[in-house]
Formats: C-alpha cells, structure tokens, sequence
C-alpha cells in the first residue's frame, strides 16, 4: 500500500507546480489549511455518510476521494510519507498494532 500512496504523494507535488495542466491540484496547494482542513473533513463525512448507508461503491469511491485530500493536505504542510510510516511503527512496536494510541490510560477507544 506504501508504494501507491508514495506515487500519489510524488505526483501531488509535481502536479501541484504545475497549475495549467492540473489546475484543480494547483489551486488546492495553494488554498491555505484551512479550506484543505475542511475539504478532507468533507471527504471523511461523505464516506461515512455512505458506510451508513451501506453503499459499498460510493464507499470505494468517496474512499480514493479522501486519500487524494490526505494527501493534498500532507503535501502542503510538509509532511512526507515516510513520517507517518514512522509513527506506524512506532505505535506497531508499542502495541503490536499500528493502533490509534488512547488519549489517557484508561481510555481504550
């Protein structure tokens, strides 16, 4: 999975430079976190909204959708690939899962 998200990643920041071919990725880089926060939070309540409703295609979908705007997000901030692998296994080693860590001791969800 790695390799893929790395390509998409690699093709986000050449794209992002070059606003006549793809401008839609362009304008995005340059839309400030804000509205590329609001963008991803709109992507995730898509795919929700369509686990509960059971439609597995439009899950796919909205799916690749809100990667797509990770990554935008990633991109513009500065942060690479690598580092979120890193916290991976960081949390892998801690857990023997690549969980989400418990914001307290006794908070397990």
């Amino acid at each position: 999975m790695q390799p893929r998200l790395e390509r998409l990643y690699a093709s986000v920041l050449s794209h992002g430079s070059d606003g006549t071919r793809f401008p839609r990725t362009a304008k995005l880089l340059r839309s400030g976190k804000a509205h590329l926060a609001k963008k991803l939070a709109e992507e995730a309540v898509e795919v929700a909204l369509d686990v509960v409703d059971g439609d597995r295609a439009a899950v796919i979908s909205e799916s690749a959708d809100l990667l797509y705007q990770l990554i935008v997000l990633w991109a513009a901030l500065g942060i690479w690939p690598a580092e979120i692998w890193e916290e991976m296994d960081r949390r892998e080693t801690m857990l023997g899962l690549a969980e989400k860590l418990p914001k307290s001791a006794g908070d397990a969800t």
